[in-house]
Formats: C-alpha cells, structure tokens, sequence
C-alpha cells in the first residue's frame, strides 16, 4: 500500500542498540528462541521451552509466578541478570536488521527496527482486528517492568516487489555473511544482518516514508505501545515500537486461521444446540481430512472435535443470521466466519462467554483437538480468511474480531531485543 494522501508521513523506522543472546553463553541459538507469546501452546509447549535450555527467551515473554505482578517483576529480574551476566548483550552501534526465514520453498525477508508510533486512524499503521483488554493490560505491566519490547510486531506493506529502495538494501545485505543463524525445531532457518552503513539506512527511511502499512500479527502489543506511549508527556524511546516489516508484494505471507477451544463446552451439547440453526454433519478422519471438507465448504462453516470424530457444521439459517449479526457493518465483515461464530454460535446459540476461562485461541488445529479430547471441551476448527479481505476492511476502518486471522511465518522470539534505555 502506498500513501497518496497529502496529510500523511508514512512509516518512519530508525536504527536501534539491538540486544542479543552470546552464542558463547548458551547451549544453541535455536534451544533459546520461542514463538511469539500467543503462539506457545500452554502448558506442554510452555514446559517443552522452559526446559530445552535455562535461558529460553519464554522466562521473559510469559513468566510463571503466582501472582501477575510477581510474574512481571521476575521476568525484569531475569532480563537484568542475563544481561549483567553476559547471556544477553546489545549490539556496539544502532542498526536496522535484516531478517529472513527459510523452510523449504518459502521464504520471507524483512526489516526489523523501530518504528514511530502513529496515532490510531491516521492511515499510517492499519489494524484490522480488536483487542481484548486484559491481554493489552498484562503486556503493558510486561513492558514497563522489563523497559524492553521483547519481540517484533509483524507488519506487511506493498512496496512494489521490484528490487528498489529498502528491497534493494535487503538483497544486498543478505550477500554478506550474517550475524546469527539458527534452525528452529519447525524446521525453519533464520538468518539476521544488521544494516549500519547511513547510506543503506536512508534509502531504507525514503521508501518507507512512502508506504502505510497492515498489522499482520501483533495487535495486542501494538495497543500496548500506544497506550505507553500516551502514559509519558516527553518525548523519548517510548515513541517507537519493535517491529519486523516485510514487503508482501515481493515476499507474500502465509494467512491461516486462529481455532477457538471452549473449555466448558462438550461436544454432544455443542451439537445438540444447532437443532435448526445449522446443518450438522459427521466427516471421516484423520484430522487432514477433516479440514480439506472444512475447505471445500462454501459461505460460513466450522469443524468441531473434541469427541473422538469430526463434525462439519454449515449452512446457517438466514434468519437467524439476519437477528444475530449487526447490520451496521459492511457485508464482508459480517459475512466472516469470525463474524458469525461470535456473535450467532458463542454469543446466542452457546452463549460462551468471550473470556479465557471458557475461550482459548489456538494456531495449531492438532493442538486445539488435542486439548478438546484431553478436557471434555470442544475445538472449533475454522477457515482462514483471504488477505485481501483482511486489506480492505482495514482501508476500511473496519476491525475484525479479535484473533481472526495468523499471519505468518512468524518471527521467532529471542533473536533481537530492544532495550529503551539504549536509545
């Protein structure tokens, strides 16, 4: 997407004093990093992370203690001793970074900086989904103990594709040997450069300053960083947020959905409130062949599991439609998949309260049947939505519902850090 209106500046990133960890002092690279916070499946991925070297970066992004403030503060505490032990160390001299993710045919590069917090609706930085507020809360008491952003938002923009302006200074960085490389247990690989030359960094800021940009994972930390941000009067490191920008029309990223587990929900209850109000049908295992006749569904339609087998349930009731979902948004908004399992299934049809006692999201289809089987519950398995679609309500001003949409490949955690009070 590129600005045209006069009243906008575009996205304005900055070299910063990238922390990192010292290869000498841990056991691997890869035994260190970590999905994004609200990737790690909890609590096996969490125990599997904790326990694959003492120094893994999710002691710092989800520290477990009894209390939230307990937890905050112990993850400050370990941020400093790493630091002050040599286990983290900030790079000599502000940089850009350039980042890239290998896995077979995909591949996906970018920039990782900070980038200029722009106020909400300006046009510059564009959100498509809301967020909850207590998710916001909790990274923001994170945030203010640590002093740091632990790990990048993902942003996505249209920068043409041709191997010009920050591109180009992509292309030719990666000709050089990188700073780190490490391949993670999914297989990827990741490389990082850093980019000093002030000739290369302005290139970068002039392309950027022409571009406006889509969050494509990363929502509630972006809230956070504004709502820091507007606690401080001055002007300061609490302006800019850690971010990775990738240009999709050269490097496209991959949309999956976000799965629903409803705790106190089982499945036979779950089906015995759709009577009427959807068809249910039972599909053949295993899961892979569930999920293609989820893919081959037309308009809005799930898979549920929990119980041991799959049920495919579409073809809603117009009616029911028509009185549940708010008509004052556009029709592509309300006729999501995440439009429609919010406000019919959760709130009328099962009335499941939207709240973590009794909603978990999980990116991971197998994880979230896993969990269903294991608690009694129910996971709802559903289709991603196209990325254009996601483009033009956020041109809109539109908001998805929360968690409708993973973008990725993801950065991994833990490869570079941002102090604030280097900057």
């Amino acid at each position: 997407m590129t600005n045209t209106g006069t009243d906008l500046h575009g996205l304005q990133l900055i070299p910063f004093r990238g922390v990192r960890y010292v290869p000498e002092r841990v056991g691997s690279l890869a035994a260190v990093t970590s999905p994004p916070y609200d990737v790690v499946v909890r609590p096996d991925g969490l125990r599997h992370l904790e326990t694959a070297d003492p120094h893994n970066i999710v002691r710092l992004i989800l520290p477990q203690a009894a209390a939230p403030g307990a937890r905050h503060r112990q993850a400050a505490e370990t941020l400093r001793r790493w630091q002050a032990e040599g286990v983290l160390a900030p790079d000599p001299v502000p940089a850009l970074y350039v980042y890239e993710q290998r896995n077979g045919e995909v591949l996906q590069r970018g920039l990782i900086g900070a980038l200029l917090l722009s106020p909400p609706g300006d046009g510059i930085v564009l959100p498509h989904e809301d967020v909850m507020p207590d998710v916001v809360e909790d990274r923001a008491d994170l945030m203010r103990e640590t002093g740091a952003h632990l790990e990048p938002l993902l942003l996505s923009y249209h920068g043409g594709g041709a191997a010009t302006g920050a591109t180009a200074v992509i292309e030719r960085t990666v000709r050089d040997a990188p700073l780190l490389s490490t391949t993670t247990e999914d297989g990827y690989e990741h490389s990082l450069w850093s980019v000093t030359d002030p000739a290369r960094i302005q290139t970068v800021q002039d392309d950027l300053a022409r571009r406006q940009a889509l969050i494509a994972d990363g929502h509630h930390r972006w809230a956070t960083y504004l709502r820091l941000r507007a606690e401080r009067s001055a002007p300061g490191p609490w302006d800019y947020g850690l971010v990775l920008l990738v240009d999709t029309a050269r490097y496209p990223l991959r949309v999956r959905a976000i799965h629903r587990l409803l705790h106190q929900l089982a499945v036979p209850d779950a089906i015995a409130s759709l009577q009427g109000a959807f068809r249910v049908q039972r599909v053949e295992g295993p899961l892979p062949h569930a999920l293609e006749a989820l893919g081959s569904a037309t308009g809005n339609a799930f898979l549920l599991a929990g119980d041991g087998g799959f049920h495919l349930i579409d073809n809603p009731d117009p009616g029911l439609l028509a009185r549940t979902v708010p008509a004052d948004h556009p029709e592509a908004w309300r006729t999501l998949d995440a439009t429609v399992l919010h406000a019919t299934l959760l709130d009328t049809v099962w009335q499941v309260p939207d709240i973590p006692e009794h909603i978990g999201y999980i990116h991971d289809a197998q994880a979230a049947v896993e969990q269903a089987e294991r608690r009694g519950g129910t996971a709802v398995l559903m289709h991603p939505v196209p990325e254009e679609a996601v483009r033009d309500l956020a041109r809109q001003g539109v908001t998805m519902p929360r968690k409708s949409t993973s973008f990725g490949p993801k950065p991994a955690t833990g490869l570079v850090l941002r102090n604030l009070d280097l900057d």
